[in-house]
Protein backbone atom coordinates (compact mmCIF):
# COMPACT_ATOMS: atom_id res chain seq x y z
CA UNK A 1 0.00 0.00 0.00
CA UNK A 2 1.32 3.40 -1.09
CA UNK A 3 -0.03 6.16 1.19
CA UNK A 4 0.71 9.87 0.59
CA UNK A 5 0.65 12.30 3.27
CA UNK A 6 0.03 16.04 3.39
CA UNK A 7 2.28 17.90 5.89
CA UNK A 8 1.72 21.42 6.97
CA UNK A 9 3.61 24.32 8.49
CA UNK A 10 2.71 27.68 9.24
CA UNK A 11 4.62 30.69 9.64
CA UNK A 12 8.00 29.30 9.37
CA UNK A 13 7.11 26.22 11.79
CA UNK A 14 6.25 22.65 11.23
CA UNK A 15 3.02 21.98 12.80
CA UNK A 16 3.13 18.49 14.78
CA UNK A 17 0.51 16.91 12.58
CA UNK A 18 2.86 15.96 10.22
CA UNK A 19 4.42 13.37 12.49
CA UNK A 20 0.77 11.64 13.31
CA UNK A 21 0.68 11.24 9.70
CA UNK A 22 4.22 9.30 10.08
CA UNK A 23 2.51 7.29 12.37
CA UNK A 24 -0.44 6.80 10.88
CA UNK A 25 1.18 5.36 7.71
CA UNK A 26 3.26 3.34 10.29
CA UNK A 27 -0.33 1.86 11.37
CA UNK A 28 -1.31 0.99 8.00
CA UNK A 29 1.84 -0.89 6.96
CA UNK A 30 2.50 0.96 3.79
CA UNK A 31 5.47 2.50 1.81
CA UNK A 32 5.03 6.14 2.67
CA UNK A 33 5.74 9.61 0.35
CA UNK A 34 5.62 13.39 1.68
CA UNK A 35 4.19 16.31 0.67
CA UNK A 36 4.46 19.85 2.01
CA UNK A 37 4.16 23.66 0.86
CA UNK A 38 7.10 25.20 3.40
CA UNK A 39 10.50 26.19 3.36
CA UNK A 40 14.16 24.74 2.81
CA UNK A 41 14.34 25.35 6.58
CA UNK A 42 11.12 23.60 8.23
CA UNK A 43 11.60 20.11 6.64
CA UNK A 44 10.19 17.29 8.73
CA UNK A 45 12.54 14.45 10.04
CA UNK A 46 11.17 11.73 7.67
CA UNK A 47 13.18 8.64 5.94
CA UNK A 48 11.42 9.33 2.44
CA UNK A 49 10.59 11.04 -0.47
CA UNK A 50 9.07 14.46 0.42
CA UNK A 51 7.94 16.58 -2.38
CA UNK A 52 8.24 20.47 -1.10
CA UNK A 53 6.95 23.39 -2.87
CA UNK A 54 8.23 27.04 -2.09
CA UNK A 55 5.81 28.56 0.54
CA UNK A 56 6.93 32.21 -0.88
CA UNK A 57 5.58 31.10 -4.05
CA UNK A 58 2.97 28.99 -3.44
CA UNK A 59 1.54 30.91 -0.38
CA UNK A 60 0.46 29.42 2.96
CA UNK A 61 -3.19 29.50 2.11
CA UNK A 62 -3.94 28.92 -1.97
CA UNK A 63 -6.51 26.01 -1.86
CA UNK A 64 -6.46 25.82 -5.92
CA UNK A 65 -2.61 25.74 -5.93
CA UNK A 66 -2.18 23.29 -3.28
CA UNK A 67 -4.87 21.12 -4.74
CA UNK A 68 -2.91 21.32 -8.08
CA UNK A 69 0.07 20.81 -6.40
CA UNK A 70 -0.89 17.56 -5.04
CA UNK A 71 -2.85 16.23 -7.85
CA UNK A 72 0.45 16.67 -9.54
CA UNK A 73 2.00 14.69 -6.76
CA UNK A 74 -0.56 11.95 -6.76
CA UNK A 75 0.37 11.51 -10.40
CA UNK A 76 3.31 10.46 -9.73
CA UNK A 77 2.87 8.78 -6.96
CA UNK A 78 -0.18 6.86 -7.50
CA UNK A 79 -0.70 6.62 -3.96
CA UNK A 80 -3.98 3.95 -2.50
CA UNK A 81 -4.27 6.54 0.07
CA UNK A 82 -3.90 10.31 0.70
CA UNK A 83 -3.74 11.42 4.21
CA UNK A 84 -4.50 15.06 5.80
CA UNK A 85 -4.62 16.13 9.27
CA UNK A 86 -7.95 16.51 9.96
CA UNK A 87 -7.32 20.38 10.88
CA UNK A 88 -8.36 23.49 8.78
CA UNK A 89 -6.18 22.95 6.31
CA UNK A 90 -7.29 19.42 5.85
CA UNK A 91 -11.09 20.18 5.94
CA UNK A 92 -10.83 22.83 3.29
CA UNK A 93 -8.38 20.80 0.75
CA UNK A 94 -9.52 17.33 1.45
CA UNK A 95 -12.54 16.93 -0.20
CA UNK A 96 -11.46 18.86 -2.93
CA UNK A 97 -8.70 16.77 -3.66
CA UNK A 98 -11.25 13.98 -3.09
CA UNK A 99 -13.84 15.42 -5.74
CA UNK A 100 -10.73 15.74 -8.44
CA UNK A 101 -9.56 12.42 -7.84
CA UNK A 102 -13.06 10.40 -7.86
CA UNK A 103 -11.89 9.14 -4.90
CA UNK A 104 -13.39 8.46 -1.60
CA UNK A 105 -13.33 10.46 1.54
CA UNK A 106 -13.17 9.28 4.90
CA UNK A 107 -12.70 11.94 7.59
CA UNK A 108 -11.73 11.95 11.59
CA UNK A 109 -10.28 8.54 11.13
CA UNK A 110 -9.49 7.56 15.11
CA UNK A 111 -7.64 4.19 14.59
CA UNK A 112 -6.71 1.34 12.62
CA UNK A 113 -8.10 -2.10 13.02
CA UNK A 114 -7.27 -4.69 10.76
CA UNK A 115 -6.22 -2.25 7.81
CA UNK A 116 -9.64 -0.46 7.82
CA UNK A 117 -10.00 3.00 9.30
CA UNK A 118 -12.10 3.59 12.24
CA UNK A 119 -14.35 6.31 13.06
CA UNK A 120 -16.34 8.24 15.67
CA UNK A 121 -20.02 8.21 15.42
CA UNK A 122 -22.86 9.17 17.86
CA UNK A 123 -20.68 11.96 19.28
CA UNK A 124 -17.70 10.15 19.90
CA UNK A 125 -19.84 7.63 21.88
CA UNK A 126 -19.65 4.61 19.35
CA UNK A 127 -17.02 3.68 16.77
CA UNK A 128 -17.51 2.01 13.20
CA UNK A 129 -15.32 0.94 10.60
CA UNK A 130 -15.25 2.41 7.22
CA UNK A 131 -14.26 0.71 4.30
CA UNK A 132 -14.02 2.96 0.84
CA UNK A 133 -14.82 1.32 -2.49
CA UNK A 134 -13.09 3.28 -4.56
CA UNK A 135 -9.23 2.02 -5.85
CA UNK A 136 -8.02 5.27 -3.64
CA UNK A 137 -9.23 6.80 -0.98
CA UNK A 138 -8.47 10.80 0.92
CA UNK A 139 -8.24 10.47 4.58
CA UNK A 140 -7.93 13.01 7.31
CA UNK A 141 -6.84 11.52 10.90
CA UNK A 142 -8.15 13.12 14.16
CA UNK A 143 -5.58 15.14 15.78
CA UNK A 144 -3.69 12.71 18.77
CA UNK A 145 -5.16 9.22 17.41
CA UNK A 146 -1.78 8.53 16.40
CA UNK A 147 1.25 8.92 17.68
CA UNK A 148 5.41 8.07 17.00
CA UNK A 149 7.09 5.50 19.63
CA UNK A 150 10.30 6.77 19.60
CA UNK A 151 11.09 10.58 18.26
CA UNK A 152 10.85 11.29 14.51
CA UNK A 153 13.93 10.66 12.54
CA UNK A 154 15.35 10.71 9.31
CA UNK A 155 16.85 13.54 6.25
CA UNK A 156 14.01 13.31 3.45
CA UNK A 157 14.74 12.88 -0.18
CA UNK A 158 13.66 16.34 -1.56
CA UNK A 159 12.53 16.36 -4.55
CA UNK A 160 11.52 20.44 -5.12
CA UNK A 161 7.89 21.16 -7.45
CA UNK A 162 6.70 24.26 -8.87
CA UNK A 163 2.94 25.33 -9.43
CA UNK A 164 1.36 26.87 -12.37
CA UNK A 165 -0.69 29.77 -12.17
CA UNK A 166 -1.82 32.11 -9.02
CA UNK A 167 -5.42 30.82 -8.18
CA UNK A 168 -7.67 33.22 -7.31
CA UNK A 169 -7.26 33.69 -3.31
CA UNK A 170 -4.89 36.18 -2.20
CA UNK A 171 -3.80 35.16 1.51
CA UNK A 172 -3.43 38.56 3.56
CA UNK A 173 -2.59 36.49 6.97
CA UNK A 174 -3.82 35.49 10.42
CA UNK A 175 -5.85 36.70 12.85
CA UNK A 176 -5.95 36.04 16.19
CA UNK A 177 -9.19 34.82 17.35
CA UNK A 178 -10.85 37.67 20.59
CA UNK A 179 -9.40 36.14 23.94
CA UNK A 180 -12.80 36.02 25.78
CA UNK A 181 -13.62 34.43 29.40
CA UNK A 182 -11.18 31.76 30.91
CA UNK A 183 -7.60 31.05 29.52
CA UNK A 184 -7.18 27.36 30.17
CA UNK A 185 -3.85 26.96 28.63
CA UNK A 186 -2.25 29.58 31.07
CA UNK A 187 -3.54 27.31 34.47
CA UNK A 188 -1.28 24.98 36.09
CA UNK A 189 -3.86 22.97 37.99
CA UNK A 190 -7.03 22.41 35.87
CA UNK A 191 -10.27 19.92 37.37
CA UNK A 192 -12.86 18.57 34.01
CA UNK A 193 -16.29 18.19 34.49
CA UNK A 194 -17.71 15.06 31.82
CA UNK A 195 -20.75 13.44 31.45
CA UNK A 196 -20.45 11.52 34.50
CA UNK A 197 -21.60 14.53 36.41
CA UNK A 198 -24.97 13.68 35.53
CA UNK A 199 -26.74 17.33 35.55
CA UNK A 200 -25.80 20.96 35.79
CA UNK A 201 -26.41 21.08 39.73
CA UNK A 202 -22.86 19.02 40.24
CA UNK A 203 -20.64 20.88 38.00
CA UNK A 204 -20.33 23.47 40.66
CA UNK A 205 -18.74 20.59 42.63
CA UNK A 206 -15.91 20.50 40.13
CA UNK A 207 -15.55 24.47 40.51
CA UNK A 208 -14.99 23.51 44.16
CA UNK A 209 -12.82 21.29 43.79
CA UNK A 210 -10.55 23.49 41.04
CA UNK A 211 -10.91 26.47 43.45
CA UNK A 212 -9.58 24.22 46.55
CA UNK A 213 -6.31 23.23 44.42
CA UNK A 214 -5.87 26.66 43.16
CA UNK A 215 -6.91 26.39 39.84
CA UNK A 216 -9.72 26.52 37.02
CA UNK A 217 -12.46 24.23 36.14
CA UNK A 218 -12.73 22.97 32.43
CA UNK A 219 -15.04 20.58 30.49
CA UNK A 220 -15.33 18.09 27.93
CA UNK A 221 -17.44 18.54 24.87
CA UNK A 222 -20.66 16.52 25.99
CA UNK A 223 -20.83 19.04 28.58
CA UNK A 224 -20.41 21.91 27.12
CA UNK A 225 -22.88 21.03 24.04
CA UNK A 226 -25.57 20.44 26.70
CA UNK A 227 -24.92 24.57 27.75
CA UNK A 228 -24.01 23.36 31.13
CA UNK A 229 -20.91 25.40 30.98
CA UNK A 230 -19.53 28.03 28.62
CA UNK A 231 -17.31 27.17 25.79
CA UNK A 232 -14.11 28.79 26.34
CA UNK A 233 -13.77 26.08 29.51
CA UNK A 234 -14.01 23.22 26.67
CA UNK A 235 -11.00 21.30 26.82
CA UNK A 236 -10.40 19.64 23.73
CA UNK A 237 -9.58 19.80 19.40
CA UNK A 238 -12.54 21.51 19.25
CA UNK A 239 -11.90 23.84 22.96
CA UNK A 240 -8.27 24.43 24.31
CA UNK A 241 -5.82 22.43 24.02
CA UNK A 242 -3.87 22.23 27.98
CA UNK A 243 -0.44 21.35 28.86
CA UNK A 244 -1.22 21.96 32.73
CA UNK A 245 0.70 20.63 35.42
CA UNK A 246 -1.75 18.64 37.26
CA UNK A 247 -5.16 17.69 35.73
CA UNK A 248 -8.25 16.08 37.16
CA UNK A 249 -10.69 14.28 35.06
CA UNK A 250 -14.41 13.79 36.83
CA UNK A 251 -16.59 11.48 35.14
CA UNK A 252 -14.84 12.20 31.48
CA UNK A 253 -14.86 8.38 29.35
CA UNK A 254 -11.61 9.64 27.41
CA UNK A 255 -12.77 10.17 23.73
CA UNK A 256 -9.82 10.74 21.37
CA UNK A 257 -10.72 14.31 20.70
CA UNK A 258 -10.55 15.07 24.63
CA UNK A 259 -7.23 13.18 25.27
CA UNK A 260 -6.10 15.22 22.24
CA UNK A 261 -6.45 18.30 24.24
CA UNK A 262 -5.24 17.21 27.77
CA UNK A 263 -2.72 14.26 26.92
CA UNK A 264 0.50 16.37 27.45
CA UNK A 265 -0.43 17.37 30.89
CA UNK A 266 2.35 16.32 33.61
CA UNK A 267 0.00 14.40 35.98
CA UNK A 268 -3.14 13.11 35.08
CA UNK A 269 -5.76 12.02 38.12
CA UNK A 270 -9.31 10.37 36.62
CA UNK A 271 -12.35 9.86 38.76
CA UNK A 272 -14.57 7.20 36.70
CA UNK A 273 -17.09 4.53 37.99
CA UNK A 274 -15.65 2.59 34.90
CA UNK A 275 -12.39 1.04 35.61
CA UNK A 276 -11.38 0.13 31.97
CA UNK A 277 -12.67 3.92 30.66
CA UNK A 278 -10.00 5.28 27.60
CA UNK A 279 -9.34 7.57 30.41
CA UNK A 280 -7.49 5.07 31.88
CA UNK A 281 -4.97 4.78 29.48
CA UNK A 282 -2.93 8.13 29.89
CA UNK A 283 -4.20 8.73 33.58
CA UNK A 284 -1.17 8.31 36.15
CA UNK A 285 -3.80 7.50 38.67
CA UNK A 286 -7.50 6.07 37.96
CA UNK A 287 -10.08 6.39 41.00
CA UNK A 288 -12.86 4.11 40.20
CA UNK A 289 -15.57 6.27 42.14
CA UNK A 290 -18.78 7.51 42.18
CA UNK A 291 -17.38 11.37 41.57
CA UNK A 292 -20.15 12.70 43.24
CA UNK A 293 -19.15 11.38 46.18
CA UNK A 294 -15.59 11.53 46.19
CA UNK A 295 -14.93 14.92 44.88
CA UNK A 296 -16.83 16.80 47.47
CA UNK A 297 -15.09 14.42 50.07
CA UNK A 298 -11.18 15.49 48.54
CA UNK A 299 -12.35 18.91 48.72
CA UNK A 300 -13.75 18.92 52.04
CA UNK A 301 -9.99 17.32 52.83
CA UNK A 302 -8.44 19.58 51.02
CA UNK A 303 -10.08 22.91 52.85
CA UNK A 304 -9.55 21.45 56.09
CA UNK A 305 -5.43 21.47 55.55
Amino acid sequence: MKILLIAESREGTLLGGSYELIAFAEAMGGESSMFLVGGDDVLPAYQGKLYLADVAGCGEYNPDVHKQLILDVVAKENPDVVAFCHSSYGWDLAPRVAFAMGAAQISEVVDIVDGVPVVPVCNAKLRRDVKANTAQTVITIQAGAFGLEDEPAGTPDVEKIAAEGEGKIEFTGYEQAEAGGVDLGKAQIIVSAGRGVGKPENVSMIADLAKALGGEYGASRPVVDSEWVEHNRQVGTTGQTVAPKLYVACGISGAIQHLAGMKKSEFIVAVNTDKDAPIGEVADVLVVADLKQFVPALTEKIQSL
